[in-house]
């Protein structure tokens, strides 16, 4: 199997590559019309990225099987387009929870305690204790979340060291209700609320850790925002695209909410460049480089994740973390076939499906003990009618029985 690799990986991961007898291609600096070269020639089945875009015309360059995206979420790649072309997508969740947890709380004790201008001013030689003795201190605060996946899970433990209160909203607990709840770690402490706002508005701390989908996109905005209550410290280390950026700069200005960013809008692609965030000179606002998962322990991580996602799939076929395979397919009916295991039974099948222009949207084969017989079960995007079970039956003396369930 050929990995191709377009960004940077840990050594540890291509070595262990490399000893499972894949042919690895490392080119981490690969990007743009360069990827799309490097796939078509390479005749790479796996590509490993971690920001780098992939683009539809890239996944049509080549012969992938495979996307393994080192990190946590995929909207670097275009999943629909891999979907259309039987592409599996999978990625890394839950690895770099630690680090950008860390990250999260580093950012608010910063805004707390104002750490930067601290370390400014004694750079410059300047001491101001008078000053930087104002802090509220986070002991009986309480931390709001929006989102509560593996990363908000940390950043409440960490909080509950702090002797905060966390609260939370997460589309989590509307889908799946209690169940949901009753699967949390005993070791996580919460309040749930149905209402983003409700949370924003008990919040002094306010803490973003959602998914980016279409109905997350701008999720933050006014509405929430605007509920926020004078002082309020407001973190992202989740996605830019989440935060209505008009919305936020309107709450830092009229109602002094302190501010720290990980992520931004039309942050540079490149690791070294020129970048002016929008609220970069207000004294209110701190930001990061975009480094929640930029720790040695997140990235030893997430390489052996990726490492046990293409070694699986080397394997066994089947690819673990996968994002984009159907949980509902329109199969409307299951053919329950009991047959002799023998060559050219399940074709003669298949072959009766075909001309009954029936599509087979799934199966599977079972073999019983001893392998002189087995049942496959084959679900179908409608039902197969009695001429054609007919056809099925009597064309095949190895078919011992059929039976159609609606599904």
């Amino acid at each position: 199997m050929k990995i191709l690799v377009a960004d940077t990986f840990e050594a540890s991961g291509l070595e262990t590559l490399k000893a499972d007898g894949c042919e690895v291609l490392y080119e981490p600096e690969l990007a743009g019309e360069g990827l799309v070269r490097a796939i078509g020639s390479s005749g790479a089945d796996v590509l490993v990225v971690r920001s780098t875009k992939v683009t539809e015309g890239m996944l049509d360059a080549g012969r992938l099987s495979l996307i393994v995206r080192a990190g946590a979420g995929v909207n670097t790649i275009d999943v629909p387009a891999a979907s259309r072309r039987g592409i599996y997508v999978s990625n890394c969740p839950g690895k770099n929870a630690m680090a950008v947890a860390e990250l999260a709380f580093g950012l608010i004790l910063a805004l707390d305690r104002r750490i930067p201008e601290n370390v400014a001013d004694l750079r410059a030689g300047r001491w101001d204790k008078k000053e930087y003795s104002q802090a509220r201190g986070l002991y009986g605060r309480t931390l709001g979340l929006l989102g509560f996946g593996r990363i908000g899970q940390e950043v409440a433990r960490r909080a509950r060291g702090f002797g905060m209160h966390t609260i939370v909203w997460s589309p989590r607990f509307l889908r799946d209700g209690p169940a949901a709840m009753a699967a949390l770690p005993h070791d996580v402490d919460i309040t749930v609320f149905n209402v983003p706002e409700e949370v924003a508005e008990r919040s002094d701390v306010l803490s973003l850790h959602l998914a980016l989908t279409d109905e997350t996109r701008n999720f933050v905005g006014a509405a929430i925002l605007s509920r926020l209550r004078p002082g309020t410290l407001f973190v992202n280390t989740a996605r830019a695209e989440l935060v209505d950026d008009v919305a936020l700069a309107d709450a830092v200005q009229t109602r002094g909410v302190r501010v720290a960013l990980d992520v931004f809008p039309g942050e540079p692609a490149e690791a070294v460049g020129s970048f002016s965030p929008p609220l970069f000179n207000r004294a209110t606002f701190y930001g990061t480089h975009h480094i929640g998962a930029s720790t040695d322990q997140a990235q030893e991580a997430i390489a052996a994740e990726a490492v046990r996602v293409i070694r699986v799939y080397k394997e066994t076929g089947k690819v673990p973390n996968v994002v984009n395979l159907s949980t509902r397919t329109p199969a409307t009916h299951r053919l329950v076939v009991r047959h002799r295991d023998r060559p050219g039974v399940l074709a003669h099948v298949f072959d009766r499906l075909r001309a009954w222009n029936l599509n087979v949207q799934e199966t599977e084969n079972v073999i019983f003990e001893g392998a002189d017989a087995a049942v496959a079960r084959i679900n179908l995007d409608g039902e197969p009618p009695a001429d054609l079970l007919r056809a099925i039956e009597h064309g095949s003396q190895d078919i011992l029985s059929l039976q159609v369930v609606k599904i």
